[in-house]
This record gives structure tokens, sequence and C-alpha cells, in this order.
């Protein structure tokens, strides 16, 4: 692939901006702006993006240093832009440019990995695809999921959902989600969880405060209801740790698919915005796992891939199923990428 240019990249920072507004966090909206129009070639980490030789977009560059900044910000060592973070106004270009200066070396690591927000309100469009699958094999399932990060989203069966009017889960969780539902309700089928896993390249351990402070950081600050709504989920990680694996997710789901299945269990994968941060080749090894297993699924031992992926960089996510046996595709729905909004297709 062709290297952005210069260009480019202030022109991925000016959309990522256009978005954030529009998603309602103005705060994260002019600090892409600020960037996009000061960043130069005076600083490491200036230079590091400026000279991206991947998709800025689909790398998630831009988040990688804003959430780089508000770690800054939350932690109170530049009282300046802390403030700037706390009022939500004042003199962003000035700020954003003499912070890239001074934190050069503490900005530079940010942009090493990709985020991972462990977004909790993408489990109001995954329950509702659980529940399809309950609905057709039964209630009784083995969550596994891929690209789990903190493990937040392995958790979705303790959280309270009213998804187009229709109420399930837990109402007394900490964690309630009520998407902005278009299209027909869900159906609404009972599930009990017999057994959750996931894995991640780089699993975050919610026990360990630095850790908390990380994933807090890639929550756009200005966005109260995602930041409480996180908080309380992280505080669920910490009472019920699922068990998450530090491995290759290819691997892994290899591994996971060749163990005995129990009788009347159906076994789930499951995905949300993981699949641009995965190369090419273990997408390709993950597509194979989960047709090979699907070939062996009966309806005693049945298996479902439930994935909420871009089909390119777009505003919006898809929500697909495929269940086996027959390994029929369903396209659920199409759902913002903080799962805000979910466009039900069922």
């Amino acid at each position: 692939m062709t290297a952005p240019d210069e260009n480019a990249i202030r022109e991925a920072f000016r959309t990522q901006a256009s978005f954030c507004l529009a998603s309602g966090s103005p705060l994260t909206g002019a600090v892409c702006t600020a960037l996009a129009e000061h960043m130069d070639h005076k600083t490491r980490t200036g230079t590091a993006i400026l000279d991206w030789a991947g998709d800025p977009m689909a790398d998630a560059l831009m988040m990688r240093i804003t959430g780089g900044l508000n770690a800054l910000a939350r932690s109170g060592a530049d009282p300046a832009l802390s403030a700037l973070y706390h009022s939500r106004s004042g003199d962003f270009t000035g700020q954003i440019s003499r912070v890239l200066a001074e934190w050069d070396d503490w900005l530079l690591p940010w942009l090493d990995g990709p985020p991972q927000t462990n977004e909790v309100a993408r489990a109001g469009a995954l329950w509702p695809g659980i529940m399809a699958v309950a609905a057709r094999f039964g209630p009784h399932v083995e969550l596994l999921e891929l690209g789990a990060s903190a493990g937040l989203n392995l958790n979705l069966d303790r959280f309270g959902y009213v998804l187009g009017g229709v109420a399930a889960g837990d109402p007394d969780s900490g964690v309630q989600l009520t998407p902005d539902w278009h299209g027909k309700p869900p159906v609404f089928a009972p599930v009990a969880v017999v057994s959750r896993a996931g894995v991640d390249q780089n699993p975050l351990d919610v026990s360990k405060p630095e850790v908390v402070e990380r994933l807090m950081a890639f929550v756009w600050p200005d966005q109260d209801v995602r930041v409480a709504r996180i908080s309380a989920a992280i505080a669920l990680a910490q009472a019920q740790p699922p068990p998450i694996t530090r491995a290759d997710a290819a691997d892994w789901l290899e591994d996971r698919l060749a163990l005995p299945q129990p009788k009347g269990v159906t076994r789930i994968v499951y995905h949300s915005i993981v699949l641009q941060y995965v190369a090419p080749e273990s997408r390709t090894r993950i597509g194979s796992a989960m047709a090979r297993a699907g070939a062996s699924a009966t309806e005693e031992r049945p298996l479902a891939w439930l994935s909420y992926e871009f089909a390119s960089v777009a505003p919006a996510a898809e929500l697909r199923l495929t269940l086996w046996p027959g390994g029929e595709t369903r396209l659920l729905g199409h759902v913002h990428p903080h799962g805000a909004v979910i466009d039900w297709a069922v």
C-alpha cells in the first residue's frame, strides 16, 4: 500500500474531528482539529504521525494520540492541559502544540499499539445477536471472544438492556444499555452462559490501577455517559473477572475449536471492531477455522459466529451472524462503532 502523504494524514484527523463532533464529543473533535492544523516535524511524536506508513483510519492513528493526551490530562501531571480538559473549552491549538513539545517522549509510546476501548455499549448489539442464537438452538451457550481486551464484554450477560422496547439481561446491573434502536424489536430468548473465555494479544488486567487508567484514556472524556458506563463495567469485571488468554487470536481459536463441545451447548465466537487490527493471514486462518468447525457442527452441538465489524472503514459497522449446521449468514443490522445507534435489519 502506498503510504499516505502528510496532507492525507491531516485530512484523516479532520475527518475524525467531524466524526467526534457528530458523536457528541466536541472536546476530542477540537483536539483532533488542533492536531490536524498544527502538528509538525519538530517533535518525534509529530514526525511519527505525519510519516505514518499505514492507513491512519484503519490503524486508529488519531485515537492513539488522543488517548495519550487524555491520559496525560487525567493524570494531572500537566495542570494546564488538565484544566483545558476539565473546562472543555479554551486554547486547544496553543495547549496541544505546547504539550506535544513538552511531553514528546511521554506521548510517543502511545502510537505503538491500537486503542483498546473495550466499548461496553457494543454489547447492546451483541446481546440481541446472542439472543437470536439462543432462540434457534436453546439457552445454553459458551462464549468465546476475540480481541477481548480487558474482558468487559465477556460479562455482557450481566448487563441490563432495553432494546427496541424489549427488556433483557439483568435489570439490577450497574451497566444498563439503552441504544437508539431503529427497526423491529429483537427476538427475546433466555440465555444461560455455561462458560466464557477470551483472547487478546495484550489483555488488560483491571485489577491494576495503571491498567484501568489506560483503558479509561481511550474513552472520549466529554462523553459522560460512556465514562460512567465503562467505570461500572470495570467494577463488574474486578468483582467477576472473566478468563482472558494472551495469545494470537487465530492460534487460540484453532485450539479452542478443537476442544470437545458439550452436548446441548451452542459455541458462540464473537468480536467487535477487532479484525481491522488483525493481520490478513490471521483473518484468513480465523475464517478457515470457523468453516472447519462449522462443517462438524450438529443440532446438538451447534456453532455461531457473531461479527461486529466494518465492511470497510465507514461510519457504521455491520453485525453479521453465521450459524452451523448449515452455514447461513444473516446481516442483523448496522451499528454505530460505539454501539450508540442500532439499525436492526431482521
